[in-house]
């Protein structure tokens, strides 16, 4: 098992994922919606959207999983972070950085991974939207298209997350008046009917 390196950015994207203001916080519907959406149109028991801090991998979303965190030494996604595109690995037991790896020879038996480094505004890696699977197969390319798309619309709910944090930083009591427009990017849902 080959544990996954720092990227030389590390500090620079620990600062952005503690921007985020996500780790530690309470399972969100909107999050919830991401990782269903990989379930189905992957079809694969397991889906999560990670976020790597210094010394462990977070759940922010995940279904067909118990763990709400598990240690960066040994995720798959630690190494996700590090590639331009996604990390795709159809057989984790042909694949000697994950072969020996305490979630491949134990529970959960990970076979199949697919994850896609998500970034926010600066280009730092701070998690993955991934598929995971207990039967190895072949990655289907449409599948994995779907997978990246999901991404690129996370990528955009973290950046619309920070500009609300920005906004408010510069709006703390909430004085300036606020749109229907800039209330459903705040709250993440449409405004109700009249």
């Amino acid at each position: 098992m080959l544990p996954p390196r720092l990227p030389d950015n590390e500090l620079d994207r620990l600062s952005a994922l503690r921007a985020l203001g996500l780790l530690d916080t309470s399972r969100e519907p909107r999050y919830d919606r991401y990782v269903r959406l990989v379930r189905q149109l992957l079809a694969v028991p397991t889906a999560a959207i990670t976020l790597i801090d210094s010394n462990r991998q977070w759940f922010k979303g995940r279904e067909g999983m118990p763990l709400r965190e598990s240690s960066r030494d040994v995720s798959f996604c630690g190494h996700a972070i590090l590639e331009r595109g996604m990390l795709c690995i159809p057989d984790t037991h042909a694949d000697p950085r994950f072969a020996q790896n305490p979630f491949v020879v134990g529970p959960p038996h990970i076979r199949f991974y697919a994850g896609c480094p998500l970034r926010v505004p600066g280009g730092f890696a701070v998690g993955t939207l991934c598929a995971i699977d207990a039967q190895p197969r072949a990655a289907d390319r449409e599948q994995l298209m779907a997978l990246r798309d999901l991404a690129d619309c996370l990528e955009r709910e973290f950046a619309t997350q920070l500009l609300m944090r920005d906004v408010r930083g510069h709006d703390p009591a909430g004085a300036l008046p606020r749109t229907s427009a800039f209330k459903t990017l705040e709250s993440g849902r449409p405004p109700e009917p009249a």
